[in-house]
């Protein structure tokens, strides 16, 4: 569960991540190079489509708007899967904006090959 632990917490950290450098080499190690990112409204695919994905999101919510992502609860991974959920607030403090949970499809080399986000609330 220790390695499940370590793996989430790059995952949730890489979404609040200000260095573009930084923020492509932990997305490069975490998903697999042809990776698929689904939401209902987006398909993000390869690096490209995911570095855009997260660098939207964080432009949006944390530079612009002064938010955070964390991990909330509910972590648990079996047979090359993570399920988690996270929560979005200000950095500031305050009350949770949002909620979501995420299913995380991992390839035989330990990276993510689809990563399905659902929002919460």
């Amino acid at each position: 569960m220790t390695e499940i632990a370590a793996f989430v917490d790059r995952y949730v950290n890489v979404w609040n991540e200000p260095d573009n450098d930084r923020r492509r080499q932990t997305i490069r190690e975490l998903w697999q190079e042809d990776a698929k990112h689904l939401a209902r409204a987006l398909e993000a695919v390869g690096y490209d489509g995911i570095e855009t994905r997260v660098a939207n999101a964080y432009h949006k919510w944390v530079k612009e708007k002064g938010n955070v992502f964390r991990l909330r609860d509910g972590v648990d991974g079996h047979h090359n899967t993570i399920k988690l959920r996270w929560e979005m607030l200000p950095a500031a403090g305050g009350e949770v904006i949002s909620i979501g949970f995420d299913f995380l499809v991992l390839g035989e080399d330990g990276r993510i090959c689809t990563g399905y986000q659902f929002i919460e609330a």
